[in-house]
């Protein structure tokens, strides 16, 4: 009985314990403010630096803004005007097209597919060849996009580096930036980008527990299964993670683009960050080219609910 009356009196005072068979207390609304205290200078931060422009870029694609005359000094509201213009724009579906092949090609399909394969590869070799391909990998990535940018475009201009390689072998190679701009543009994208894949799946696929390949291994399972059946589904969060990422940094892709060919020859690499700096910078409409920006958030905020989705426990 003394034992009892001392654990009620006990779980009275504050941080005592509560007694057996009594329900769980709830946390005081005070100590939870007080620990998120700290987060609102962040949340300010984000505020101010995130929401703020994406509000402030919403608005400015239902005015007429623009670079010089009266639209500059004060710009006036035009409603839907910008988008009806858009997508009255015959450029407008041809560089949503390219924008679709372009992050599909370089991102969901170059970049996931051969960082993965470059991870699986250097966790069969050794260490020296594991590092030689890893830093030569990342070489290209932490470089700065405009040093990429000008690296590519030296490699696939007329005279460049391919073509000197071609000419060695006795071939003579187009030119590239002219003839397949859309591939010169996206092999260059998965060559700086598919570091970023293969890090991600080289920590993933270290997280994959030996036992269980070894148990596949003696019950008979090859490579491709025990690829197929064991590895992709447990590190299926991780491709989604890094689908989302790479897709979305693709998407917004511009300066390896501009450099290596400002959306030409034409329009015919003209994706849609393209087309709105054209819009807004080259030919001085603010409001237009903010109208394409807003299309393209919407576009990447799509992609987000989808893989957002993906990442959900139970499903597949």
């Amino acid at each position: 009985m003394t034992a009892e009356i001392g654990l009620l009196t006990l779980s009275q005072e504050p941080g005592g314990l509560e007694p057996t068979g009594s329900s769980p207390r709830r946390r005081p609304q005070g100590r939870t403010l007080t620990r998120l205290a700290p987060l609102v200078p962040a949340i300010i931060l984000l505020a101010i630096f995130l929401v703020g422009p994406v509000v402030w870029s919403f608005y400015g694609s239902f005015t007429n803004a623009a670079l010089s005359g009266e639209s500059a000094k004060d710009p006036q509201w035009v409603g839907i005007d910008n988008y009806l213009k858009l997508f009255q724009d015959p450029v407008f579906p041809l560089s949503l097209w390219l924008t679709f092949v372009f992050v599909v090609a370089s991102a969901i399909v170059g970049q996931n597919f051969l960082g993965l394969g470059i991870a699986l590869l250097m966790n069969r070799a050794n260490r020296v060849v594991s590092a030689v391909v890893g830093t030569a990998v990342v070489s290209a990535w932490v470089l700065p996009e405009i040093v990429a940018a000008f690296v590519a475009y030296a490699y696939f201009s007329k005279d460049g580096t391919l073509n000197q390689v071609l000419a060695i072998a006795g071939m003579t190679g187009p030119n590239w930036l002219y003839s397949l701009p859309m591939l010169s543009i996206i092999l260059a994208n998965v060559w700086r980008g598919t570091a970023f894949s293969m890090m991600v799946y080289r920590a993933a696929l270290n997280d994959v527990p030996i036992e269980i390949t070894e148990a596949a291994m003696i019950d008979g399972a090859d490579g491709i299964r025990r690829l197929a059946w064991i590895t992709i589904p447990m590190i299926k969060s991780s491709i989604t993670t890094n689908l989302m990422l790479i897709t979305l940094q693709t998407l917004s892709v511009f300066t390896l683009i501009w450099v290596m060919t400002a959306g030409g020859p034409g329009n015919q690499s003209t994706t849609l960050p393209i087309m709105a700096f054209q819009e807004a910078f080259k030919f001085g409409d603010i409001g237009y080219g903010t109208a394409i920006a807003t299309v393209m958030l919407l576009i990447g905020a799509a992609f987000s609910l989808v893989y957002i989705r993906a990442l959900r426990p139970g499903k597949g």
